[in-house]
């Protein structure tokens, strides 16, 4: 049976997949960011909170090979959805949602990467 950490991650992995693509779905069709997207977003952060606090575990044992690797991936995981989401704060323009949908594909692929190198 895969462990927490891995079972989140794949969580996370799907969550981000979902609002990436309504994201991207919405700024094609040229609308405004809706507030529920900023709740999905957020939703996402705190599912890569509880990532971060499961990959935690890592460090029991012998831990990851490269902790240096691993950690900076634990801290980029929850540090970039905040930073993009604050950038289109007062912003509800189309291309805002791009900004979401290309942060939710970064944390996604930072969350594997934070498995693979666990």
């Amino acid at each position: 049976m895969p462990s927490v950490s891995t079972q989140v991650t794949w969580i996370v992995v799907g969550y981000a997949a979902l609002v990436s693509l309504l994201a991207l779905v919405l700024a094609l069709r040229h609308r405004e960011r809706p507030a529920w997207l900023d709740q999905m977003a957020w939703m996402l952060e705190l599912l890569l909170v509880v990532r971060a606090l499961a990959g935690l575990t890592a460090f029991r044992g012998a831990g990851p090979d490269s902790v240096s690797t691993y950690v900076g991936y634990l801290i980029a995981s929850v540090c970039v959805l905040p930073l993009a989401m604050k950038s289109v704060e007062g912003d509800r323009a189309v291309w805002s949602s791009a900004v979401v949908a290309v942060a939710a594909v970064a944390v996604g692929v930072i969350a594997v990467r934070l498995e693979m190198t666990a």
